[in-house]
């Protein structure tokens, strides 16, 4: 096998690869792809926490993209928010 061109592997071999070079473009690619999850409530509150620092990202492409990230989650949150 040759070291110049490596399979990606893990979970960077699910997203495509087409032109995707930065993480900003492979997560979008992945975003286009993503249908449904599901997870434990905790696990997107800490996911949403974590997005929110991407929000003013330099990258417009990144923030972009953690904007809707973030935004997804955030409703995923209000979803399941209980009753007062």
């Amino acid at each position: 096998m040759s070291s110049a061109h490596q399979q990606p592997r893990g979970l960077t071999s699910l997203i495509p690869q087409s032109r995707a070079t930065t993480a900003s473009e492979r997560a979008a690619a992945q975003l286009l792809h993503l249908r449904e999850a599901s997870l434990p409530v905790p696990v997107v509150a800490a996911a949403a926490e974590l997005i929110a620092e991407r929000l003013d990202d330099p990258d417009p492409v990144a923030r972009e993209v953690a904007a809707a990230v973030h935004a997804r989650l955030l409703a995923a949150l209000a979803d399941v928010a209980p009753a007062r």
